[in-house]
């Protein structure tokens, strides 16, 4: 069954159950946003800018239009699917998640639940809201951003849970595992972009530019295209992923993952640009609460990714986030520290990988209804990249932006 068919096949599943179902919940989100961006063009517009936004987006936008489905099937079954309507780079709508979820009653003092289709794994805490967005900052962290662009899981998870009051506990422990194929270009932009900072989900069968980088007319790679299919298969190979889930009380979670694609680099579809890249990391998160108002996140994530034949393209990258986030009555302030690196280990001369980075992002959100609320966030951000000066950029730069959003869920 290839990915396209399984995507389609558990999206009907949940529409046609949804039309007939006693226990459909639906929810969404619609956010507008005002943006000051910078005059260096954004990526999405195939610039080198590393916010979503730029001087083009000085005007009321449509930053996020989330509908969230979830149908209960039968006691055991349900089907979960996430649109998102996009105004930029082209007006677009396209799914972000649909699976299906089995999650067994059992007396057992142990859980378990399987997802099947397309959906995120679970390695983030920044992002645990509607449709996989953020209660916290507007704009992503480097780390979450990317995992938005570039990961997905188009397979099967398995999720074991030892509960702490089964066992009298403060602790919580879930074991995660999951196989999935379809996430082969995965570190594309890590290679030619480097990370970026926004709040951008790629939907399945969407594309995601990057600057021409003068490597891209090289014969040696004459055949990848200036974009990336994240969620496309390329080798035929599964990959892989498991992770463990640590809770203490209400006071401390943590999630440890380890990823590996698997992607064969020698492989590349020569009629879509792209090639299967071996990519596999870490991720480890941490959320830790000092009281019912205040908490701390931190997210480090470390890897390797390589392309090509005799390891034309071979990149370390390595990204983390500490972010302070403080709620008071119908108000919640939010400041986050990034850094963000890319590590060129070939010796590919022509084609230079090495990028890194910092930013900080500080964000104010009001609740002024329960279904209405508003914010502004401030962001800044330096960069370099070894790749612009070839195309007459300097390497170094520096961007701002300032965004007022009003977000309303129904």
């Amino acid at each position: 069954m290839t990915i396209n068919r399984l995507m389609r096949l558990a999206f009907l599943a949940g529409a046609l159950c949804f039309s007939n179902a006693l226990y459909a919940q639906v929810k969404g989100l619609i956010q507008i946003r005002a943006v000051q961006g910078d005059d260096i063009r954004s990526f999405q517009e195939g610039g080198l800018g590393l916010y979503r936004h730029d001087t083009k987006s000085d005007e009321l936008i449509l930053s996020q239009g989330i509908l969230d489905f979830n149908v209960d099937l039968a006691s055991s079954w349900s089907a979960h699917g996430v649109l998102n309507a996009n105004q930029d780079p082209d007006v677009g709508l396209g799914l972000t998640q649909a699976y299906i979820k089995y999650q067994p009653l059992s007396n057992s003092n142990y859980k378990w639940h399987m997802r099947v289709g397309g959906f995120y794994p679970l390695m983030s805490l920044e992002n645990p809201d509607i449709g996989w967005t953020s209660p916290y900052n507007y704009t992503n962290s480097a780390i979450n951003s990317w995992i938005g662009e570039e990961v997905r899981t188009v397979g099967a998870e398995v999720t074991i849970k030892r509960p702490a009051k089964r066992f009298n506990s403060a602790h919580s422990f879930s074991f995660v595992g999951a196989t999935f194929k379809g996430n082969d270009p995965a570190g594309t932009l890590l290679a030619w972009r480097g990370f970026a900072l926004h709040d951008r989900q790629t939907t399945f069968n969407e594309s995601v530019k990057f600057a021409p980088v003068a490597a891209l007319n090289a014969y040696e790679l004459r055949w990848q295209a200036n974009q990336v299919l994240p969620f496309e298969e390329v080798d035929g190979r599964f990959g892989y992923y498991a992770g463990v889930h640590w809770d203490y009380l209400k006071k401390s979670q943590f999630r440890i993952y380890y990823y590996n694609n698997n992607g064969d680099p020698t492989t590349l579809n020569i009629s879509t640009g792209q090639y299967a890249w071996d990519t596999r990391f870490t991720s480890a998160a941490w959320l830790y609460k000092f009281n019912n108002k205040t908490r701390l996140i931190a997210q480090v994530l470390n890897g390797k990714t390589e392309m090509g034949a005799n390891a034309l393209i071979d990149n370390a990258f390595y990204s983390h986030y500490l972010m302070l986030s403080h709620k008071e009555g119908k108000h919640r302030v939010s400041v986050r520290y990034d850094y963000f690196k890319v590590t060129d280990n070939d010796t590919t001369a022509f084609d230079p990988n090495a990028s890194n980075g910092e930013g900080l992002t500080a964000t104010w959100r009001y609740q002024l209804t329960n279904k209405l609320q508003i914010g502004v966030e401030g962001s800044a951000l330096k960069s370099v990249a070894k790749n612009r000066e070839p195309i007459g950029f300097n390497e170094r730069i520096s961007q701002q932006q300032i965004m007022l959003n009003a977000q309303w869920r129904f």
